[in-house]
């Protein structure tokens, strides 16, 4: 069953539809109005959708095996935002004219992590993809995606989170900084296109320790 994830303020409840509507995308013609659903990963039938999404934005080329990695160890930081697929006619035909046999919904925004013990004794949080359909970007959806991963890295026990990012890619250096992450590090011909990297970071504040109730007077 997959777990509907609730932002305050935002287009998610759980138990409920999104209130929020955005222009979707459709493949054969224009965009139609369709409800967004921010999902934890909850099944092998989202990881192509996953792979798609992002392997068009990619700088390098990952295998099945890459998501693999992650999602199966860490499936509780994959989040998608998924879109209902236009619904067939009796001809068996959708909406946009394309075959009813494909996935009820359709994964327009994902982001993948990981978290692990760094050698220095922190448990680090590692954003390692993100993407957004191009047609509905500029609305908020990679900072909601973050933002559900970082909530998660925290509940997970994280004291940090990082991620890279190319030199060059100046929307998602003005996400991950917009949302708190600084520029730690210059990493040089970190890409396989040759191009450097940023490793950003953000650190989370230390969880609260429990106050002990006064003893009472003898």
């Amino acid at each position: 069953t997959c777990v509907v994830v609730k932002m305050e303020g935002d287009v998610c409840t759980t138990n409920a539809a999104p209130e929020a509507r955005v222009a979707a995308l459709d493949p054969a013609g224009p965009a139609t109005d369709c409800e967004i659903r921010y999902l934890q990963y909850c099944g092998e039938h989202q990881l192509q959708g996953i792979m798609d999404l992002i392997s068009v934005d990619l700088s390098e080329p990952y295998s099945i095996f890459t998501y693999r990695y992650f999602i199966n160890q860490w499936p509780t930081l994959c989040f998608v935002a998924v879109i209902d697929n236009p619904v067939c006619d009796s001809s068996g035909t959708g909406a946009d004219g394309s075959s009813a046999d494909r996935p009820a919904e359709r994964v327009v925004g994902t982001i993948v992590c990981k978290q692990d013990r760094h050698r220095n004794g922190a448990m680090r949080g590692y954003i390692a993809m993100l993407a957004v359909h191009h047609a509905i970007r500029k609305r908020g959806m990679g900072s909601k995606l973050v933002q559900l991963a970082v909530r998660a890295m925290q509940a997970g026990g994280c004291d940090e989170a990082v991620l890279e990012t190319e030199v060059t890619n100046i929307g998602a250096l003005r996400l991950y900084e917009g949302l708190g992450f600084v520029r730690d590090k210059r990493l040089h011909k970190y890409y396989l296109n040759g191009n450097d990297a940023f490793r950003l970071k953000v650190w989370f504040p230390p969880a609260p320790v429990p106050r002990r109730p006064p003893l009472p007077c003898p």
